[in-house]
């Protein structure tokens, strides 16, 4: 009989699947995720009611034709490019970045156009933007 101990080999814990493993995780989630800041515009969507709001008076007034001119407090931007838009409203709104903007948009009017100004009034920092619209009576 061999009342012998045995000795017992050490017990080896192998990392390297491991480490591989959280190496491949990092690199999968390094390529889907997107550092490119995206820019949040506060946007308030146009709400139907019967009572018409009171006017405000500082506010900078939109308008957007059929046509995709601009017309800023009523006066007609010179052309359509930004350019021309960023100069007219940041000539009107005098470095403020408070200020409400009312963007009224002919319901036929090119989608570039509402994207262009949406655009250059976030460039100016004017984000407290709202859409008016006009109230539909139901078909009888």
């Amino acid at each position: 009989m061999n009342l012998r101990q045995r000795r017992q080999q050490p017990v080896e814990i192998n990392l390297t699947p491991l480490i591989d493993v959280v190496f491949l995780l990092l690199i999968f989630f390094m390529v889907s995720t997107t550092f490119e800041k995206e820019t949040r515009l506060e946007v308030e969507l146009p709400k139907a009611s019967t009572e018409a709001a009171p006017p405000d008076q500082d506010v900078l007034d939109l308008v957007i034709d059929r046509d995709g001119r601009f017309y800023v407090n009523e006066r007609e931007v010179i052309s359509a490019e930004p350019v021309s838009l960023k100069g007219a409203l940041n000539k009107v709104a005098a470095g403020r970045t408070d200020l409400p903007v009312k963007i009224r948009a002919d319901g036929q009017a090119p989608y570039q156009a509402v994207v262009t100004a949406m655009d250059v009034l976030s460039q100016l920092g004017l984000t407290h933007m709202s859409f008016i619209a006009t109230k539909t009576t139901p078909a009888e």
